[in-house]
């Protein structure tokens, strides 16, 4: 594999400094590009690489999940198809073709070292829903416990349009929140995240190190490639993504030697993406904000409306005039206003859908007769967990 690209003596001296990680749990991501090798199958030395990569964090106790890209592009392959196809039928098929390969090649290559790994298959609609994402995170503790390796991709053969995550760099910034991990790290064909594209400009500067929240990141982003659905942009929304739950993201060359293991012993290779309490909250409202599918509808007065839209205001039970939809409590649902129907905001709810419509329009004082004990509860909706859509 090659080695790192040429730096000034300044940016060596740089990369010589060592990141601060305390590392338990890690999340790496690798795309379609890396992992097919451009399209031209899959890539099965550089396969074994990283999984002799991961097996040495293995064996050092570290836990380790996989979000692995690969199986329309493996499908593409196998079919002999020119492109990647535009019809969901045909996508479909190919996810379920390429599937077979992809996680056959990552158990062949993880159980050498002694690793079990396992296949986990999602879709967006698994994590918006409470049940589901409570079941899913429950498994992959299972699995952890286990000391099995769980190799995740978003379930392609499925998912349609209105439940696509649409990347695997999504799914494993939501992945990262689940199960609380300590990194996040995105292995791309980019060394890291440049002023400007590197290919067409050769002045351009790569960024060693961010807030994951700086606005400027999305203005430098590019696009995606022709077999991935990512590209940079997709990558530094992961990171955002990431940073609901304070875990760093470092974007890297997949490329690098032993890559895995030297971003997680702190060497500064590729761009990491930090987070502040601050900006955790400002990650969760966007985390809030990439939900497709909402769980149920609160409508809102006039002046609940004002108090969430106007004044930044956690959105109180004695506003709420009407709750739609059966959710439970921690669900993300969407509030409307009573009088134009529009909706507000979108949010993740403090109360299960029978027990909003029992506390609707009643003022906190009221509570403890409503459910006979004391309750703590006094937000239907927390304005840190409120995203605005107006």
């Amino acid at each position: 594999m090659a080695g790192d690209m040429e730096q000034t003596t300044e940016e060596a001296r740089f990369v010589k400094q060592t990141r601060n990680f305390d590392i338990k749990r890690v999340i790496v991501k690798i795309g379609s590009s890396l992992l097919t090798n451009n399209g031209r199958g899959l890539d099965r030395t550089a396969i074994y690489e990283w999984a002799k990569q991961i097996a040495k964090l293995h064996n050092q106790g570290i836990e380790v999940l996989l979000v692995s890209s690969g199986a329309v592009a493996e499908g593409v392959v196998r079919m002999n198809l020119d492109e990647r196809p535009k019809k969901l039928a045909a996508l479909q098929a190919c996810a379920s073709i390429g599937q077979m390969g992809l996680i056959e090649t990552w158990w062949s290559a993880l159980i050498q070292h002694g690793i079990q790994s396992s296949q986990l298959l999602l879709t967006h609609d698994d994590l918006s829903n409470r049940s589901r994402y409570l079941n899913t995170s429950s498994a992959l503790t299972q699995l952890l416990e286990w000391r099995v390796l769980p190799v995740i991709n978003e379930n392609d053969t499925i998912t349609i349009d209105e439940i696509k995550f649409g990347d695997n760099d999504t799914l494993g910034a939501m992945a990262a929140a689940m199960v609380n991990a300590d990194l996040y790290i995105i292995l791309t064909d980019q060394e890291g995240v440049f002023t400007d594209n590197p290919r067409h400009n050769p002045n351009a500067k790569m960024i060693r190190q961010e807030r994951a929240m700086a606005d400027y990141l999305f203005d430098i982003a590019g696009d995606g490639g022709k077999l991935g659905r990512g590209g940079m942009l997709t990558k530094i929304r992961a990171g955002r993504l990431a940073a609901m739950g304070g875990c760093p993201t470092v974007i890297v060359s997949g490329a690098i030697d032993d890559v895995i293991t030297r971003v997680v012993s702190g060497e500064a290779v590729g761009t990491l993406l930090t987070t502040n309490e601050h900006d955790k909250i400002i990650a969760r409202k966007q985390w809030i904000a990439a939900h497709l599918r909402m769980s149920g509808t609160l409508i809102v007065d006039a002046g609940a409306a004002r108090a969430v839209i106007e004044n930044n205001r956690s959105l109180l039970p004695v506003g709420v005039v009407e709750v739609r939809g059966d959710f439970d409590e921690g669900d993300v649902v969407e509030i409307v206003h009573q009088d134009t129907g529009e909706r507000l905001a979108i949010g993740q709810v403090n109360f299960s859908s029978n027990d909003a419509r029992r506390v609707a329009r009643e003022r906190t004082e009221q509570f403890g007769k409503i459910f006979g004990n004391k309750e703590e509860r006094v937000v239907m909706v927390h304005r840190d967990n409120l995203a605005l859509s107006m």
